[in-house]
């Protein structure tokens, strides 16, 4: 049984960044295959995703197993619900933490956005995208950014930017490099 993993925060939210293929020359997408598309843009489509929360999924047969972290209760449920309604998909696992609500967390969010998006490399790179593909992600003061950057440097830009915000008690960087 063929096993797909896809990360929202990864190559998925940066079509751009992803190794551009001829259609002609492209084989049809499998059954598994063109689920997966449809859970990806499903999930990408809900109107309160932000750049503060984080999607993953699994497609194995007809089973979808979201998970991630988000910021509202309401974004995990919808998560689970529109992925529910695809065709194909039997059963959703629904493994999406919901962050706990802090006013010191919010403020680390948005401290970090600005430090990150802010920064005239970063925020020209990635800031102006529908989707921004760096997620930061604050639990409990906690700084974990996720997501993809074109180059070694951005994601190192990314976590000194994230080191430099007052308050976050560490920083935790799994930006992955995705060539173009």
């Amino acid at each position: 049984m063929k096993l797909f993993t896809m990360a929202l925060a990864g190559a998925l939210l940066m079509p751009s960044m992803v190794p551009a293929k001829d259609p002609k020359s492209q084989a049809p997408l499998s059954p598994q295959e063109q689920l997966a598309k449809e859970v990806r843009h499903e999930l990408l489509m809900l109107p309160y995703l932000t750049v503060f929360d984080d999607f993953s999924f699994k497609v194995e047969g007809n089973v979808v197993t979201l998970s991630g972290s988000v910021t509202k209760p309401t974004l995990s449920s919808s998560a689970a619900n529109v992925v529910k309604q695809i065709e194909g998909v039997d059963q959703v696992n629904n493994n999406i933490e919901v962050l706990p609500l802090s006013s010191n967390d919010d403020r680390i969010r948005i401290a970090a956005f600005r430090k990150i998006y802010g920064d005239g490399v970063l925020g020209t790179r990635y800031g102006y995208q529908a989707n921004p593909p760096i997620r930061i992600i604050v639990k409990n003061g906690n700084i974990r950014l996720t997501g993809v950057v074109s180059n070694e440097g951005d994601r190192n830009i990314a976590g000194i930017r994230a080191h430099e915000v007052r308050g976050a008690f560490s920083v935790e960087n799994e930006l992955r490099v995705v060539k173009d």
